[in-house]
């Protein structure tokens, strides 16, 4: 299953222990909803804003422990409770859906490492949370696995995110490149677009691989599950590699025929 910019998290899959995909998958619902506020439909950007607030205002009731005025809240609330979550982490994801439908372009890096801070970090974070694997070493690990795969999506989709208006990729590393908004908007893969999107992708890798330990440090499915969807992330390099670079006329994606080699790398 897929959360918008979260595709390449498996969601409860059924490596997860039973007990754990209900929490997940109330964590995906939380997401999933709230990601479409931003991005789906024609929407003006003022509404799609007070859809957001509708949500941090719900956790907000959790957080001074009146009752929640809507089923899923009344899950999330429970499963707060129950798993100790931070209700911190929903709200940085609500921060970063609002910041979808207001920010379009990024500086540099570092602006859009903050961006998937609170777009994608919140998700890995909320599973080890779940887990009870939270010391520092494991949170930096999980970061670190959780904003490549955020990157990783976003090379892959340039051209859907541009059709919506975005562009992810840093500015300054573009013009570094040589590379210009006309590129995308003319699907021009040349060897500057090349040049941009190998370094990105090395960046992407190495960034994952620096998580890989956690990965293996985790026990039984738990592990498994982790260690799949990092190499579904770098599954998908692979592909962007071998595609020389052209996300435009061939996206790569993963299909049915990745999963029992996926299986086999994480194993």
């Amino acid at each position: 299953m897929s959360v918008g910019h979260y595709e390449n998290f498996p969601v409860a899959s059924l490596l997860l222990p039973r007990r754990l995909r209900e929490p997940i998958e109330i964590i995906y619902r939380f997401a999933r909803t709230a990601d479409d506020f931003a991005d789906e439909g024609d929407e003006p950007n003022d509404l799609r804003l007070s859809r957001l607030s509708v949500y941090r205002a719900g956790l907000e009731r959790i957080a001074r422990g009146e009752p929640p005025q809507a089923a899923l809240f009344d899950d999330i609330a429970r499963i707060v409770r129950a798993h100790g979550l931070p209700l911190g982490l929903f709200r940085d994801l609500l921060d970063a859906f609002a910041q979808d439908v207001t920010k379009k372009r990024y500086a540099n890096f570092a602006e859009l490492r903050d961006y998937c801070r609170r777009s994608a970090n919140p998700v890995g974070r909320l599973l080890l949370h779940l887990f009870k694997r939270t010391s520092e070493h494991e949170l930096a690990g999980s970061d670190s696995i959780c904003t490549a795969l955020q990157l990783i999506n976003f090379w892959q989709g340039v051209e859907r995110d541009f059709a919506k208006g975005r562009i992810y990729l840093p500015q300054d590393e573009m013009a570094s490149h040589g590379v210009s908004e006309r590129h995308i908007a003319e699907a021009r893969c040349d060897a500057a677009w090349r040049s941009l999107l190998a370094f990105q992708v090395a960046r992407s890798r190495a960034m994952i691989l620096a998580g890989a330990p956690l990965a293996r440090s985790l026990p039984g499915r738990i592990g498994l599950e982790i260690r799949t969807t990092l190499q579904g992330g770098l599954r998908i390099l692979e592909k962007i590699e071998r595609v020389d670079y052209d996300v435009f006329r061939r996206r790569p994606v993963l299909r049915a025929l990745d999963w029992p080699l996926l299986l086999a790398r994480a194993v």
